[in-house]
């Protein structure tokens, strides 16, 4: 006799929101071919169902938001985005009910813009020549004008953005590596991703080097990512975790990203094009000092939301 079909079994397992996490380990094997004892990884964040690493951080928030009784159905999701964090906060608010209202820069991207607009989130924009801090000081003049109305996850200095990167990305690294991993190499905007997989890996993996990563000055070309000593530092974010710090030109970064489409078949973000860079770079000198080693970094996203940026018909 056939089982009865249970709606609510089929149902909390085929929600989009499932689908969130468990992303793959992929090898750049075309990149690490120059260094005889060192491999480098990329954890696929584009896989995650709202195309970014911000899928997990937001889904997190939203749901501590709901335990905590801070998020209602009579309130609206606020926050300040550069975007990704945005389109997953639309994405989720989509699924589960719930109004969206995101302040971002002006000048986000035209494809950033479109996809929110397609989940129905509301856009403010802030001054496109503040950048990320623009939107965030937009963000909190338009929640202390209403507080009642919304529920404001504020990612810069919520934990359960870096709980998110604890309990996720870190475990499914050690996992997906067998805890082979020597160095993890980041790249920060709200910094949930470094401070989250770092805080996991160094309690796991005594020794492992966690290196962060981040553009050499504060006008940079590098959509998402903080120049922490200009900027308005979030709160999340724990220098000390860090073994060391690199700082990227935005001009490796796009090259990069370059390189990837055309040479590893990855079309990907500029962060992730920063975030390979920087990997390499590890790489590169543990090559130098005879030693070898298993890189991890992170592809942040891909390359839709960007693919009318000028920097792709530079050669290179």
């Amino acid at each position: 006799m056939t089982a009865p079909f249970v709606k609510s079994d089929l149902a909390s397992k085929s929600s989009i929101l499932s689908q969130i996490g468990h992303t793959p380990l992929i090898r750049l094997s075309k990149l690490d071919a120059e260094f005889r004892d060192v491999e480098i990884y990329a954890k696929a964040e584009f896989f995650n169902p709202g195309g970014s690493v911000k899928d997990r951080a937001g889904l997190n928030m939203i749901l501590d938001g709901e335990r905590t009784g801070r998020l209602t159905r009579d309130r609206i999701i606020l926050d300040a985005t550069s975007g990704n964090t945005g389109i997953a906060y639309a994405m989720i608010g989509a699924v589960k009910g719930y109004r969206v209202k995101l302040c971002l820069p002006a000048n986000a991207s035209h494809e950033r813009k479109q996809i929110l607009k397609a989940y129905g989130a509301e856009m403010v924009f802030s001054d496109p020549g503040e950048g990320s801090d623009g939107a965030i000081r937009l963000c909190k003049q338009v929640y202390d004008a209403d507080p009642g109305k919304y529920f404001y996850p504020d990612q810069y200095n919520n934990p359960a953005n870096w709980q998110a990167h604890y309990d996720g990305t870190a475990v499914e690294l050690l996992e997906q590596t067998g805890g082979a991993i020597t160095h993890f190499v980041a790249c920060m905007g709200t910094s949930g991703t470094f401070v989250g997989t770092s805080r996991r890996l160094k309690r796991e993996i005594p020794g492992i080097q966690c290196i962060s990563a981040q553009p050499s000055s504060g006008f940079h070309g590098l959509e998402g990512l903080k120049h922490m000593p200009t900027a308005i530092v979030p709160g999340i974010y724990d220098p000390a975790l860090a073994d060391e710090n690199l700082w990227i030109e935005t001009e490796d970064a796009y090259a990069m990203t370059r390189w990837l489409g055309r040479q590893e078949g990855l079309l990907v973000g500029m962060s992730s094009g920063a975030n390979v860079h920087a990997a390499r770079e590890v790489a590169r000198r543990l090559a130098a000092e005879g030693k070898s080693g298993l890189v991890v970094t992170v592809l942040c996203d891909g390359a839709a939301k960007y693919l009318s940026e000028p920097f792709w018909n530079d050669e290179g």
